[in-house]
């Protein structure tokens, strides 16, 4: 027993001074400076709990420095053991965000933004604002739609579709700042919206948010991840106000 425990403690300790040597889910002097923090550790799930509920559940994984929702095959809807994440803080005010993402084959997920935790809520989707997150061969020959990669969805398409392939990390860069909201994906702006305008408020009314708190204008909550039965990473997300 002795023996098994210190080669567990060994490989932890390996994963965790890989992941920092690979400057994962670290900060720079820059970061710092700049008022960043990381809402992901990249050794535990300290800093995050279920919506709705206490804890995390035991298919979020620690794997490499990043937070991994291990599911063996695609279930659709919730993993056993698993549930939507949301971050312990809750945001307001003009912020930025940076996520990496990536999934495995036929995964659908999403980022969750605004997200209040409360019994009106029953799920995470009716309070959240989804920027959508998933392997796109889900809706291959499908129509356009709001429900790929990079979209919010049932809210707006992004503008442009630069996702890498299945098993490669994605960066997101979201910007709340003078009620502007902008998206980048790998470089490529794909959102860009005036919360004030009439074409935004048209969308969410048009929309599965026509109810929740972001269609009164109120722009504030905790950052969410989904869990809809599939496999999908991330790390290095970090916060800072603006």
């Amino acid at each position: 027993m002795f023996l098994k425990t210190t080669l567990t403690a060994l490989v932890v300790w390996i994963a965790c001074s890989t992941a920092q040597a690979q400057g994962l889910n670290t900060l720079s002097p820059k970061e710092k400076k700049e008022g960043w923090t990381l809402l992901f550790n990249g050794r535990d799930v300290s800093g995050w709990h279920t919506y709705g509920g206490k804890g995390v559940g035991s298919a979020w994984q620690i794997d490499g420095g990043a937070l991994h929702l291990s599911v063996p095959n695609r279930m659709g809807n919730k993993a056993v053991n698993g549930g939507d994440l949301v971050s312990d803080a809750t945001f307001s005010g003009d912020f930025e965000l940076k996520v990496e993402w990536k999934v495995g084959r036929l995964t659908n997920s999403g980022i969750f933004f605004f997200v209040q935790e409360a019994p009106q809520y029953k799920n995470i989707y009716d309070t959240g604002l989804e920027l959508q997150v998933l392997d796109d061969a889900i809706y291959e020959g499908a129509k356009e739609n709001t429900h790929r990669a990079g979209d919010f969805f049932s809210v707006a398409n992004a503008r442009v579709r630069e996702i890498n392939p299945v098993g490669e990390w994605n960066q997101v860069h979201f910007i709340m700042k003078n009620n502007k909201l902008t998206v980048t994906l790998n470089g490529f702006s794909i959102q860009e919206h005036d919360l004030n305008s009439a074409d935004w408020k048209q969308r969410l009314a048009a929309s599965k948010l026509n109810n929740a708190p972001i269609s009164k204008g109120q722009f504030t909550g905790r950052i969410g991840l989904q869990d809809w039965g599939s496999t999908v990473w991330f790390r290095n997300i970090k916060i800072r106000k603006l």
